[in-house]
C-alpha cells in the first residue's frame, strides 16, 4: 500500500505506466461490452422482424379463421359440406423478413451484410408451426436459426449461434 502511494504521488513520471495499463484494460472492458450490446441489438431486431412477418401470416389466414368464428369455431377453417376443413396460409415469412431487415439469400442462408461487403448476420432454418387451437385460438409459432460473427478488436472469434423464437396467436373477442 505504502508503494503505490508513492508511486502515485510521486511526480517523475513512475506512475505513467500504470495509467497506461489501467486504460488499455478500461478500453478491452468496454469493447467487450460494445460487441456484447451489438449482439443483443442484433438479436431483437431479427425477433422484432420475424414477429412482424409471423403476425403477418396470422392476419392473412384472417377472412379463414372469420368463417370459422360465424359458425362458433375460431380457428383456420372454412366451412366445407356438413362440417369443416382447416384452411391456413403458412405465409411468405422469409420473403417479409429479406423485405424488413434487407437481407440477401445465398443457398440455405438469409445474409444481412455491411457497407463494406462483410457478413453481419445469417439466419436460416426457418421452421413454423401453425396451431388450430379450436375455440380457443388459431396460433403461428416460429423460429429461426442466427448467427453472428462475433470480433474482439481484430480477432474473429467463433459465431454467436441462437435460436429466435416468436409466436403470434389469433383469439376471437366473442
Amino acid at each position: 500500500m505504502k508503494r503505490s502511494r508513492q508511486i502515485l504521488g510521486d511526480t517523475a513520471g513512475e506512475g505513467f505506466p500504470l495509467t497506461a495499463a489501467v486504460m488499455i484494460s478500461l478500453m478491452f472492458i468496454f469493447l467487450a461490452v460494445i460487441q456484447y450490446a451489438r449482439l443483443m441489438i442484433t438479436a431483437a431486431g431479427i425477433r422484432d422482424a420475424m414477429q412482424e412477418s409471423v403476425l403477418s401470416a396470422v392476419n392473412d389466414n384472417y377472412a379463414d379463421v372469420y368463417h370459422a368464428v360465424r359458425e362458433g369455431y375460431a380457428a383456420g377453417c372454412q366451412p366445407y359440406g356438413g362440417g369443416f376443413v382447416e384452411s391456413y396460409q403458412y405465409g411468405d415469412i422469409y420473403g417479409k423478413m429479406d423485405s424488413i431487415l434487407g437481407l440477401q439469400e445465398d443457398g440455405e442462408y438469409h445474409i444481412s451484410r455491411t457497407a463494406g461487403g462483410e457478413v453481419e448476420y445469417r439466419i436460416r432454418n426457418l421452421q413454423v408451426e401453425v396451431r388450430n387451437g379450436g375455440a380457443s385460438s388459431f396460433e403461428i409459432t416460429a423460429t429461426v436459426d442466427l448467427e453472428v460473427p462475433m470480433r474482439y478488436i481484430t480477432r474473429l472469434l467463433p459465431d454467436m449461434k441462437i435460436i429466435v423464437r416468436t409466436k403470434a396467436a389469433y383469439t376471437p373477442k366473442f
